[in-house]
């Protein structure tokens, strides 16, 4: 940036410089400001980021946190007396700068042709962000860093990471000279790596963390160069990879995790997710090391492994909360179509944004709403932004800001073996009490619970309270708060079970461990994960029943259902109370619409199968026959297959059964009426002359006629009644030839056939012979086309 100062059309105007996180930036401030020679921020060089702005009228570079450029751009779309707009460690892909990088351009198209964009990185894709920028000339500089040996393991890390970043540290310091800084994924696994290095390092070695959790002075001390003649070892997150020089490192050890936040869009829940390290990032880091001096970079990865590194972090906006992204466009009255993006917010997040922000009320269909404008005016995410403005109008903006700060804040309370408990009434109580311990054996961080009132009371004067430290309120009232902010995440307890719940949206959530709400019969969840078929639930307050009632007084639905009961094999009729997923109340409905009543029955015997209605024999050879017809008669009958009965069952039997509640209840006769009224055009006279029930044969006998196979109507009748039957018998109007299968005396079978004359003329006499040596009392005659058929063991004289 002071390159830029003087240069041709920026004389006189100011330079924002956009860094990705606050300890960047205000390391950038200070080294800029040093640089020019005006060392105190607030001069030439200043700092404007959420909650701490030091500026003037003198000052030319402003070195800002990314969100802030898009309040600034809110207030001020033409960037009045900016003449340039610097993205510095673009690659990091934050959804604050791409955000940024797309309004600057639209402010750029519409009011400020002469704003000059710079996108910087050590180790971007320079080519389609040049692109985006209008063919952008890329300017690339080697710098002066030192050599830095690269060391991989021989074999896969086998263990906890721990343990391999603390013994890989311990040799370190034997073999080289220099400071260690070691790169681990998250403040937990910092602590648990100290543990693990505390009384086995040297006593000229030094042990700093370096976490976004710390305090700024203890970040200070880990940034700070060495003391002479001491050496200090860092254990840092990603917060080290840019921006920050450490002075005195030349040995980096990188455990090859780090920690990035996922939307899963399925769930609406965000959860930290812990990944391996991506090529752009492992370069950052094994930089770090070639600062001041030639250095070693220990990876605790093979080289085989390192092949499959993944060239480049996935863009923040893919994979994010997009809430305060869409507040924040419906505030510049743009939607994401009218911008140019690297990679554009996804459909279905953005759907999701927008719901809960119209949940909030923060957005209408006209767009942001008086509500929304003081959220962004707050500057805070949309959920705690409308919980402190609710919190203001009830008189609890203390206890508002404290929960919003503990909710945003990393956790400042640690138990020792266990995960601290759930319940962020010990936060606020612990926060109030300012000791160093809280109740179940919890210990608390002091500069994490420093940082987390400090926000406190930012949010405080922020809702324009004068008195910071004013009296707290009871934390009891802190679940409806949480509950304003969190509407999607309100949850009652299932049934029967400790730690399980049903989320409003339908999603269950439970406790991981034994917990102090595992009892309560309704929270609000406002830290979860979307794993598996249940949330993890992490954070979380108590509610009771009428603080429900009231806040959700206008979402509560009262709903009359009738459903099937699968257990009792019957329709239930209830009217419910209902909140979203979650029913408050139940009671039976006497009185209830007996279409809706059957078209739930039908919804019962389809899900369970045809087996479940009343069939009589004469409904089988009716549902038989209708599908024989189906086949025979395509363009008259529908189908009648039971694949087909089933999925349209809903629409052919509900007419004839209101008000049945049961299977049982069904008639015969609603049945036939049902069975039949699906084939309107066919009349009774028809199909019983298309497809008759029963046949007379020679020996005067109705014989049943078998339609279950619709290819192949089937009679079995005793040979000796057929005797003159010279043709075969037809049905669907003569078309369809009858199966025959004739039957033994004993009613055995004793040939099947579809061409009785054939029969008669070839095969009747070997099957005579074999019958006459059976049955020698019966009648068996040498011409069956002459004899008499009869029922009998012999025809009468």
């Amino acid at each position: 940036p002071p390159a830029l100062l003087d240069a041709p059309g920026l004389v006189g105007r100011r330079i924002l410089l956009l860094a990705p996180r606050r300890r960047a930036a205000r390391a950038a401030a200070r080294r800029i400001a040093e640089g020019v020679g005006d060392p105190k921020l607030g001069g030439t060089v200043g700092i404007r980021m959420r909650m701490d702005t030091r500026t003037s009228a003198r000052t030319r570079i402003e070195v800002v946190t990314e969100g802030v450029l898009a309040r600034m751009l809110r207030s001020d779309p033409a960037l009045e007396g900016v003449g340039a707009v610097l993205f510095d460690e673009f690659h990091e892909r934050s959804i604050h700068a791409d955000t940024g990088l797309a309004l600057a351009l639209q402010s750029r198209e519409l009011f400020r042709p002469d704003l000059r964009l710079l996108v910087m990185s050590a180790t971007l894709d320079a080519e389609p962000v040049a692109d985006l920028l209008g063919g952008a000339p890329v300017l690339e500089s080697e710098g002066r860093a030192f050599p830095v040996e690269t060391r991989f393991l021989e074999r896969p890390l086998n263990g906890f990471v721990e343990a391999g970043v603390a013994s890989k540290v311990l040799q370190a310091l034997e073999e080289a000279e220099g400071d260690v800084l070691a790169f681990l994924p998250g403040a937990g696994e910092i602590r648990r790596t100290a543990r693990r290095l505390e009384g086995r390092l040297p006593s000229r070695v030094e042990l700093h963390p370096l976490s976004g959790g710390l305090s700024r002075a203890r970040q200070d001390e880990a940034v700070a160069p060495s003391p002479p003649g001491k050496r200090k070892v860092v254990l840092a997150t990603s917060i080290a990879e840019t921006s920050l020089t450490i002075e005195g490192v030349r040995i980096v050890v990188d455990s090859g995790l780090m920690r990035v936040p996922r939307f899963d869009p399925g769930t609406g829940l965000s959860r930290l997710e812990t990944v391996r390290v991506t090529r752009d990032a492992a370069d950052q880091r094994r930089g770090r090391a070639g600062r001041v001096a030639p250095g070693t970079c220990h990876r605790l990865w093979t080289r085989g492994e390192d092949l499959g590194l993944v060239p480049h972090r996935t863009p923040e906006i893919l994979s994010s909360d997009l809430a305060p992204l869409a507040l924040e466009l419906a505030g510049w009255g743009s939607a994401p179509e009218d911008l140019a993006w690297l990679d554009p917010p996804p459909e279905s997040g953005w759907a999701r944004a927008r719901a809960l922000l119209e949940q909030l009320g923060l957005v209408d269909g006209t767009g942001v709403t008086e509500r929304g404008r003081a959220v962004l005016e707050l500057g805070a995410h949309p959920r705690l932004g409308h919980m402190l403005l609710e919190a203001r109008e009830q008189g609890r903006a203390r206890l508002g800001a404290e929960l919003a700060a503990v909710a945003s804040e990393r956790d400042f309370l640690d138990r020792p073996g266990r995960a601290p408990d759930a319940d962020l009434r010990l936060r606020l109580e612990a926060l109030r009490r300012q000791g160093t311990s809280a109740p179940g054996g919890h210990t608390v961080h002091r500069g994490g619970m420093a940082q987390v009132r400090k926000q406190a009371d930012r949010w405080v004067r922020r809702l324009g309270e004068r008195d910071a430290r004013g009296r707290p309120d009871d934390p009891a009232h802190a679940g409806a708060l949480a509950a304003v902010a969190w509407p999607d995440r309100v949850a009652r307890r299932r049934s029967g079970s400790r730690g399980r719940f049903l989320l409003r949206n339908g999603r269950g959530a439970r406790f991981h461990e034994s917990q102090a709400l595992e009892g309560a019969d309704w929270i609000v969840a406002t830290e979860l994960d979307g794993r598996g078929s249940e949330a993890r639930i992490f954070r979380a307050l108590p509610l009771d029943e009428e603080e429900v009632e009231v806040l959700f007084r206008h979402r509560i639905c009262t709903v009359e259902r009738m459903e099937w009961d699968d257990r009792a094999g019957r329709v239930r009729a209830i009217r419910t109370r209902e909140l979203g997923a979650i029913v408050l109340s139940e009671a039976q409905l006497p009185d209830a619409d007996p279409h809706q009543v059957a078209v739930a029955l039908a919804g019962g015997v389809k899900s369970a199968g045809l087996q479940l209605l009343p069939w009589t024999r004469e409904l089988e050879q009716l549902r038989d026959r209708l599908r024989f017809l189906s086949r025979a008669e395509p363009d008259r009958v529908p189908d009648f297959s039971d694949e087909t009965l089933l999925e349209e069952l809903p629409d052919w039997l509900p007419p004839f059964v209101p008000g049945v509640r049961t299977p049982r209840g069904i008639s015969s006769a609603a049945l036939e009426g049902a069975l039949r009224a699906r084939a309107p055009g066919l009349s009774r006279g028809e199909l019983d002359r298309l497809a008759p029930t029963h046949l007379e044969v020679p020996s005067g006998s109705r014989i049943a006629l078998d339609y279950s196979d619709p290819d192949a109507p089937a009679l079995g009748a005793r040979l000796q009644e057929l005797f003159g039957w010279t043709e075969t018998p037809r049905v669907a109007g003569g078309r369809v030839p009858v199966t025959i299968e004739l039957l033994s005396p004993a009613r055995r079978p004793v040939q099947v056939t579809r061409d009785l004359a054939s029969f008669w003329a070839n095969t009747y006499f070997e099957v005579r012979k074999d019958l006459r040596g059976r049955y020698p009392k019966h009648y068996w005659p040498e011409d069956p086309l002459t004899a008499t058929a009869t029922r009998r063991t012999r025809p009468n004289r």
